[in-house]
């Protein structure tokens, strides 16, 4: 492992070292009714999937209702009032600093938002996205100022800066971004530099609960940062869309130089258990070449923001990083 992965500074390091520096939670109304609890100030404009929506520019009281939400606000320094999880009764987030998580109140399950809960919380800002929350936005938006982007996992960036402009740090999410950026040309030079990091071709794969073994395209969050990387991609994978599905029988396509996995439920429910052990998974190259190595789903699956993508490059670095030269 190279020297330089003990020096670096993590685009999670940078943006949670920003946050600490930034002022508490926020935002306003869209209606010609105050949103309840939302106090007098300046308001802008915001362009959203839903249309032109106006919040205040500096809003306190922020209901997310998805995981690249609570990334994006946690990101920026806002610790919001209320937030949806994924399962009942599951955390917030695993990955995010927990000490700003504690004093968020749950509102129901993503896609699933409990309303009289929201209201409860008068909230001057609610942050989702119209592939989630569509149906809801109607009475959502009669409760506060509602900014949805129009879908998740790949278009995490764009998605960040409307959350962002609608939370009014668009200062701080420039400062944010370059700091990825930086972060991804390090760990591409870590990898032995572009045109090495081009030959080597990285997969991953999630074992799901009820479901067939997913490989994971190019239209994903953690395509996307495969993508910003410049890795290389095996063909069957470098495709547009979500996701190759194969069942045990199939695990051959999951070959790559590199393959990162994940669990989504009961291994065994999931078929991890027989899959690691089968033939079909230990023939892979990434196998043989002892380079596949399992990481937390809840990050590479669920971050979908810069801190969530941060810990992804960390793991990476941590993995594989200095492994090429």
């Amino acid at each position: 492992m190279s020297t330089q992965l003990t020096r670096r500074i993590s685009v999670a390091a940078a943006v949670t070292a920003l946050a600490v520096t930034l002022s508490g939670c926020g935002s306003d109304s869209d209606n010609d009714k105050p949103a309840a609890g939302a106090g007098s100030g300046a308001t802008h404009a915001v362009k959203t999937a839903m249309g032109e929506v106006k919040v205040k520019d500096d809003p306190k009281r922020v209901v997310v209702l998805d995981t690249d939400a609570l990334d994006s606000a946690i990101t920026l320094g806002i610790t919001p009032v209320g937030a949806t999880t994924a399962i009942a009764d599951a955390p917030f987030s695993t990955y995010l600093p927990q000490d700003e998580l504690k004093d968020i109140k749950p509102v129901g399950l993503i896609a699933e938002p409990n309303l009289e809960a929201i209201a409860a919380l008068k909230p001057d800002l609610i942050l989702s996205s119209k592939v989630r929350d569509e149906k809801s936005y109607k009475p959502l938006s009669e409760i506060a100022p509602t900014v949805f982007t129009d879908t998740t996992g790949p278009n995490w960036r764009e998605n960040f800066e409307l959350h962002a402009d609608a939370l009014g740090k668009k200062a701080e999410a420039k400062t944010i971004a370059a700091a990825y950026d930086t972060r991804v040309k390090e760990l591409t030079t870590e990898l032995g530099g572009p045109a090495v990091a081009k030959k080597t071709e990285v997969g991953f794969v999630r074992f799901v609960e009820g479901a067939d073994t997913r490989l994971y395209l190019n239209d994903t969050f953690v395509g996307s940062i495969f993508g910003d990387l410049g890795v290389g991609r095996p063909a069957n994978q470098d495709k547009d869309g979500f996701s190759l599905d194969v069942s045990p029988e199939k695990m051959d396509q999951a070959n790559a130089d590199v393959v990162f996995y994940s669990t989504y439920g009961d291994a065994k429910k999931a078929k991890e258990t027989d899959i690691l052990g089968g033939p079909l998974w230990k023939n892979l190259d990434a196998v043989k070449a002892k380079k596949a190595f399992k990481v937390d789903d809840n990050v590479w699956m669920l971050g979908i923001g810069y801190t969530g993508a941060g810990a992804v490059l960390d793991e990476m670095a941590k993995n594989v990083g200095g492994a090429s030269s």
